[in-house]
């Protein structure tokens, strides 16, 4: 969910320091996002128990708790947050059987072109907002199929 300014909220989990700040200065010079970052997965879990991420980018080899084993927690506390691994080259099998497990948007290896995530974050955010606007549609049709219901329901009292 968009932070209070209507800026999307990015979280990038990595326990090398180093990585976290690589993106977060990325982003801050080429795009207008919240950014959350973590060296602990289990701290980024919390923060996700109490605050709405729009988009998690996870490192896959962390010492406290795997990317797959993180975003497979993370997903159970938001089941909508687009989940992305950040994965090095030899963890790349590792990474395609997080597709399946834990629903999965992409992976991107190390080291990484910043183009390329740019656009994969891009993309990510872009399908989170879709997944919301069909979120608030079916909510809306919802909504008017109760009340057409309730409108047939007066209709067939009224003549018998």
């Amino acid at each position: 969910m968009n932070d209070r300014n209507g800026k999307p909220t990015v979280m990038i989990v990595d326990d090398e320091e180093m990585v976290t700040i690589s993106l977060k200065n990325l982003f801050r010079l080429h795009a207008d996002y919240t950014l959350v970052t973590y060296t602990s997965p289990a701290d980024a879990l919390e923060f996700g128990r109490e605050s709405n991420v729009d988009l998690i980018i996870s490192d896959y080899m962390m010492p406290e708790m795997d990317g797959i084993t993180f975003l497979g927690r993370f997903k159970d506390v938001q089941p909508h947050a687009i989940r992305i691994l950040l994965t090095g080259y030899s963890d790349k099998d590792s990474a395609v059987r997080a597709i399946n497990e834990v629903g999965l948007f992409q992976f991107i290896e190390k080291p990484w072109d910043n183009d390329f995530v740019r656009m994969v974050v891009r993309n990510g955010l872009e399908k989170r907002d879709l997944i919301r606007t069909i979120d608030e549609k079916i909510r809306e049709l919802a909504n008017a199929n109760s009340s057409l219901k309730s409108i047939q329901t007066d209709l067939i009292k009224a003549f018998m």
